[in-house]
């Protein structure tokens, strides 16, 4: 029987597959994991991107070099009970060597190559997942965080329907982070390369490439480990030629219709913010400043910017009743203000307005589409629902209600309630559901809401929470996210 494949982009690693089988010419050997359950893991899908491929673009690999590949050592199995789904973790570059910064970069076009990455992977994927038992027209693209801002980039490619059927952005988006092109990072690209000792003396020659693809792997690593993340941030930039994988700003891109018609789940958590928020007190003017760095330089006037942040400071005032962790009243947590403030801003404009601009734009071309909102309580109250915290109910691993225990991504240990127990079941059941079917309501496993579609009619929400698992609409802070999607372009997403 055929099975799906569900995708993950994310720094966990999990594989299923058989223990021996046939790929080309090479006879691949995992290792049983489990009831029901196969390892398979560690196979290239690319030629390794080192020395002469270094800061190029992916080059597929279309077959293993031996007889025989030994596939049995590469992270843990995630079980899946009950409906069968071959579950693929790949890797792909990340920081300069994946997303290298820079008019070199972009000259060469090396831009965005942890993208290529991906799409290689899933080329590889519709090669190969036959010999698996795998469905090659059953893919489904799923990543959090970083992971889902991967897969939106992803999403923004019309090609992707020859790859995928399906997509689960958890907590991000191609817009959550804002965009722009590769030259405004060029003084922390140099700063890398000066990080380099065998290729410091020319760092700002804008020659620098050849160097660095003979520069050894210590000397890259150490370069980078110097390089602090005040000085770089390692993200998709944009690119100069029309139809690249990232060529304009996501709200524009939209506006043009260039996005995969594939069905996708897309939601967030309560407060995505605190996470990212700052707690010693900010006045008005510091609080702008920093938002302005967030969005700088713009393709446009800065004066657009300036208006348009004195309107988002009026839209979330200084009222701790209305900021993050929301429901929280006055409470404080012996933080400033600032803190909650600086928090809901940040929950809006990096994850939750760019949710809504995605559900709608895609419900108005008639893409079927699924929302959440996470709103499951956490054990640290001054933090709420934050960034992350859905994800160990998403694969079962129910972190302990006691804020002293064990971090929460490891096994749980200590007490979990019930309500915990029983909304990360739901969770699992709506997410393999979905991977199988394209509908989160299969029918299948515990007894669970119906989760309707997101339509320009029915603008809705799953809420997710143990003992209160409803459907909400998607209106909350309607006025300060309208805002936010309204001036995207101001605030280069």
């Amino acid at each position: 029987m055929l099975t799906s494949i569900f995708l993950l982009l994310s720094l966990l690693t999990y594989v299923h597959a058989v223990p021996e089988l046939k790929l080309g010419r090479t006879t691949l050997s995992g290792r049983d994991v489990g009831p029901r359950v196969e390892f398979y893991g560690g196979i290239p899908f690319a030629e390794p991107p080192v020395g002469a491929r270094r800061l190029r673009r992916t080059v597929l690999k279309t077959r293993l070099n031996s007889g025989r590949f030994d596939a049995s050592q590469y992270g843990k199995a995630c079980v899946q009970p009950g409906t069968p789904l071959i579950f693929v973790n790949f890797n792909y570059r990340l920081g300069p060597l994946g997303f290298p910064q820079g008019q070199e970069a972009d000259d060469q076009r090396s831009l965005n190559l942890g993208v290529l990455d991906q799409m290689a992977a899933l080329e590889w994927v519709q090669e190969n997942i036959g010999s698996f038992g795998g469905d090659k027209k059953k893919v489904t693209i799923f990543g959090e965080s970083a992971g889902a801002v991967m897969t939106g980039l992803l999403y923004m490619q019309p090609e992707l329907e020859r790859w995928a059927r399906g997509a689960i952005m958890e907590s991000g988006s191609s817009n959550t982070a804002p965009a722009f092109r590769a030259r405004r990072s060029e003084p922390s690209w140099q700063h890398f390369v000066e990080n380099i000792a065998s290729c410091a003396s020319i760092a700002t020659s804008g020659h620098t490439f050849a160097c660095l693809r003979n520069a050894t792997t210590e000397e890259v690593t150490a370069g980078l480990l110097n390089t602090t993340t005040s000085d770089v941030a390692w993200t998709p930039a944009l690119e100069s030629r029309p139809g690249s994988v990232y060529s304009d700003l996501s709200s524009r891109l939209y506006s043009k219709g260039r996005f995969a018609r594939i069905p996708f789940i897309a939601g967030t958590n309560l407060d995505e913010g605190t996470s990212f928020s700052s707690r010693t007190s900010l006045s008005d003017q510091v609080l702008k400043d920093v938002l302005v760095a967030l969005s700088s330089p713009r393709s446009g006037s800065q004066d657009v910017l300036g208006v348009a942040l004195d309107r988002v400071l009026t839209l979330y005032p200084e009222d701790p009743s209305v900021g993050s962790p929301y429901g929280t009243g006055d409470e404080l947590f012996g933080f400033p203000a600032s803190y909650k403030r600086l928090a809901s801003i940040i929950g809006d404009l990096v994850f939750d307005a760019p949710r809504r601009m995605l559900s709608e734009v895609a419900a108005k071309a008639g893409v079927k589409t699924y929302g959440y909102l996470f709103t499951h309580p956490q054990p640290d109250p001054s933090s709420g629902v934050l960034h992350g915290s859905e994800i160990q109910f998403v694969f079962g691993q129910i972190p302990p209600t006691s804020p002293d225990s064990l971090p929460p991504y490891l096994p749980p240990y200590g007490s979990v309630d019930e309500a915990a127990r029983n909304i990360s079941t739901i969770m699992m059941d709506y997410w393999i559901s979905f991977a199988v079917t394209l509908d989160p309501n299969d029918g299948k496993g515990i007894q669970r809401p119906h989760w309707p579609q997101y339509t320009p009619a029915k603008k809705v929400l799953m809420q997710l929470r143990g003992g209160n698992t409803t459907i909400i609409q998607d209106d909350y802070r309607k006025e300060q996210i309208a805002f936010l999607n309204e001036n995207a372009a101001v605030f280069q997403k």
